[in-house]
């Protein structure tokens, strides 16, 4: 049986309040052509198909057109889609119905009956292969809240720990029901959308899902009848530890400029009876490049030379290159913005960004002020004085300071 594991399409994202509809349709249109070209039995979507809980319409028209086109591409073809943290479990799960005859599950949430227990039985979902015969059994998990798990009453730490204990149990259930059902030469694939111990964030684009590092789940939560785990939530592509079998998609296309270098894809999954024959990523093509100009902050003078010797074709705009423009600063520029935008007239790449930073940073605000209720005392004069010295290193100009006076005394 063969799988293709897809996750974190963040659909309706914008990028600096550019609207990335083409890049994901550049994606679905590729992925409807990989489906064929491999001939997929299933397609597994782990999570975060939207990039917020209440996605525009034309986002999910986007989805809903690429999961019949899909279908019509390839007849037999299984999909599951599960939900994750940006998604609205009540908004993915409500055409259900409607997916369902034509091949698609959708789990968004932990379904409990009359007394309270969890429907393990909706989360197990059988995949079919092209001969119509079941060849796995997927543990369909979508994002689970503290209320979607087993566990007792707690509080505090102990709270964090039984969420954790309890995303296990669920897990366990999920793969004792799979193995209830699962007859000789079948195999067991899960699904999760979850932070794993050992995976890897990206800098700027990935939401925390409970508290610091508390919410990393081990590996061991899968147990050895898993063939294979899809996992979706962090965006670059990766395997967790020496786990071969446990892995992340990543994204499909670069949510932040912090994800430019990100080797973005899709994963083949070849199954051989009831466990894994082979994982074979499949890179997806880049519609719109992500540019950081340049690679590391440098001054004013050096960043407007390489921005000036950018070239590219003309291209629509939806099309063209994003731009951050990375500058190194001694002091304020206050024609900053202006100056890089004559730069970049007529290059046909959108600014979308401009981060400053500068050379010579003195202690933290708050290691100035000792305390936080020395720091609640500061008067606002200082502390835009104590700002000025931790950002550029030396005291601010007289006339900066007047005008951050006049602007306190007008009530701004």
């Amino acid at each position: 049986m063969r799988l293709l594991h897809t996750s974190d399409w963040h659909l309706g994202q914008s990028l600096h309040n550019f609207d990335r509809h083409y890049e994901h349709q550049c994606f679905l249109d590729w992925l409807l052509e990989t489906i064929e070209a491999e001939q997929a039995d299933a397609l597994l979507i782990a999570g975060d198909v939207f990039d917020n809980a209440n996605p525009s319409a034309a986002s999910q028209r986007q989805l809903y057109r690429f999961l019949q086109q899909a279908r019509a591409r390839a007849p037999g073809l299984d999909i599951v889609v599960t939900a994750g943290n940006h998604d609205s479990p009540g908004r993915i799960e409500a055409p259900g119905p409607l997916l369902e005859a034509h091949g698609t599950q959708v789990i968004g949430h932990v379904q409990r009956d009359g007394d309270g227990t969890i429907d393990i039985g909706r989360m197990v979902v059988p995949l079919t292969n092209r001969a119509g015969a079941v060849a796995a059994w997927c543990l369909a998990v979508p994002f689970l809240r503290p209320a979607d798990v087993p566990r007792a009453g707690q509080e505090g730490a102990e709270a964090v720990d039984g969420y954790l204990a309890g995303i296990a149990e669920l897990y366990a259930q999920a793969q004792a029901h799979a193995l209830a059902l699962r007859q000789p030469g079948q195999a067991i694939v899960a699904m999760g959308h979850c932070h794993m111990v050992d995976g890897q964030m990206s800098a700027d684009s990935e939401r925390r899902i409970v508290i610091g590092g508390t919410e990393m789940l081990p590996a061991g939560m899968f147990g050895a009848d898993v063939a294979y785990a899809a996992l979706g939530h962090l965006h670059l592509a990766q395997q967790i530890g020496r786990h071969g079998h446990i892995r992340y998609s990543g994204s499909p296309i670069p949510l932040s400029f912090s994800e430019v270098h990100y080797q973005h894809q899709v994963l083949r999954i070849d199954l051989d009876g009831g466990a894994l024959q082979d994982v074979v990523p499949i890179p997806v093509p880049r519609a719109v490049h992500l540019l950081r100009v340049p690679s590391r902050p440098a001054p004013l003078a050096q960043v407007l030379d390489e921005l000036e010797a950018l070239d590219f074709p003309p291209a629509p705009a939806y099309a063209q290159p994003f731009v951050e423009v990375r500058v190194l600063l001694d002091a304020p520029e206050p024609g900053l913005r202006s100056r890089i935008e004559a730069a970049l007239e007529g290059k046909h790449v959108r600014l979308a960004k401009i981060d400053t930073a500068s050379a010579a940073r003195g202690p933290s605000l708050v290691d100035a002020a000792v305390s936080l209720d020395q720091l609640a005392q500061l008067q606002p004069d200082e502390v835009f004085a104590r700002l000025y010295r931790q950002k550029y290193g030396n005291e601010a100009p007289p006339d900066q300071v007047a005008a951050f006076a006049e602007l306190l005394l007008a009530g701004v």
